[in-house]
């Protein structure tokens, strides 16, 4: 097992801007870390860096306490699933697992224990004699795992390896990498996606790097914390808005008053107001803000009874669509500014289009995000977001 250490890496491609910039991460032995961000955001390559795949321009990478900038990529202890599964076509899934091993000159005895026992867990041993063509997308992935399980390295490392697959596979194939990391808990895993539900199922620890289309963090690191906390504490609107399905709504407000009990905000072209408990010394009065709610956190209530509770957001929309999903339902609701308001309303709530909708939402489940983007801090908080 071995830990990961990231001390001011950066990487640019000749006197281009960097792809990854002024990365300071930690990731602890046995950990599940996930890099987590839209296409084209870093993350493949700065798991290419720690594997050794790609040079680091800049900082430190180190792998169980060992700098390991210029070591080669064969020697870091690393075992690396990709995306394209990288099998040989012209070998049967026992010469492809074993293959890393044979070139590693391990005796015959080790190979055939080592391959026969990766098979017996990934549920493999009626596939050893069959050629990739003859696997399904599932399969071929749980040959390339295998491929690094007998390796037995400190560090696994994932490059979105579900994104070939189906909705269905991808689904059990997620739940088979969970069980193997409680099997094999002295390897810690880094492992790549865009895909939030992976992330967020899979995690002990996501790194949310910011996206491409912010040129001046990009390739930094926008919140790193456990899954829930990225859900309930985004440090900023970019986090609030990618972490979250559907995405969490954002209403354009002003400040109205800041004083012990926390922010009053009144929303811009609607006009209803709330008070939330958060620390308004780096807003004045007149400031515009960003309330943020997300649609699970939407209450449909009858007419009138959102506005006798206090520290509530009562709001009174009309509805676009409704897309009605069996257990839940999505409902639109027209927004001021031309935008789209959605709420989360139970599967046999008769909501139509066109109808009036009443909702609520609790101030302590709203957010607060300053002009630069940024969260407010909760009231019985220190902490700032640099």
């Amino acid at each position: 097992m071995a830990s990961i250490s990231l001390r001011g890496v950066q990487k640019a491609y000749g006197d281009n801007a960097p792809v990854i910039r002024d990365v300071d991460l930690e990731i602890g032995k046995n950990e599940f870390c996930v890099f987590l961000g839209p296409s084209g955001c870093g993350k493949s390559t700065l798991l290419r860096m720690i594997a050794g795949l790609e040079d680091v321009t800049d900082g430190d990478v180190s792998i169980g306490g060992k700098l390991v900038n210029d070591v080669p990529a064969a020697q870091r202890g690393v075992a690396m699933v990709f995306q394209s599964y990288a099998l040989f076509p012209h070998m049967t899934v026992y010469e492809n697992m074993a293959f890393g091993l044979k070139l590693a000159k391990t005796p015959k005895a080790d190979i055939d224990r080592k391959v026969r026992e990766a098979a017996r867990i990934l549920q493999l041993e009626a596939l050893l004699e069959r050629h990739p063509k003859a696997l399904s997308g599932g399969q071929r992935q749980r040959v390339a795992i295998g491929r690094a399980i007998v390796r037995e390295p400190g560090v696994f490392l994932f490059d979105e390896p579900l994104s070939n697959l189906d909705a269905t596979l991808r689904g059990q194939t997620r739940i088979e990498i969970a069980r193997l990391h409680k099997q094999f808990a002295e390897a810690s895993v880094v492992y790549v996606t865009h895909d939030q539900i992976e992330a967020m199922t899979l995690a002990d620890k996501i790194v949310l790097l910011h996206s491409g289309k912010d040129t001046e963090r990009y390739g930094s690191i926008a919140q790193v914390g456990a899954p829930l906390d990225l859900y309930h504490r985004p440090a900023s609107r970019f986090v609030a808005g990618f972490i979250g399905s559907p995405r969490m709504n954002f209403l354009p407000a002003t400040v109205t008053a800041i004083d012990t009990n926390g922010v009053s905000i009144q929303l811009d072209g609607s006009g209803e107001t709330l008070t939330l408990p958060r620390q308004g010394a780096a807003l004045a009065v007149g400031a515009p803000v960003t309330l943020g709610v997300r649609p699970e956190h939407l209450e449909p209530v009858q007419e009138g009874a959102a506005q006798s509770v206090p520290n509530t957001l009562a709001l009174t929309r009309k509805v676009t669509l409704v897309e009605a999903l069996g257990e839940h339902s999505y409902v639109h609701l027209d927004q001021p500014g031309g935008t789209v308001l959605i709420a989360k309303a139970p599967g046999d709530a008769l909501l139509g289009s066109g109808d009036s909708a009443h909702f609520r939402a609790n101030a302590a489940l709203c957010h607060l995000f300053a002009e630069d983007g940024f969260a407010v801090a909760p009231l019985d908080t220190v902490e700032t977001h640099a």
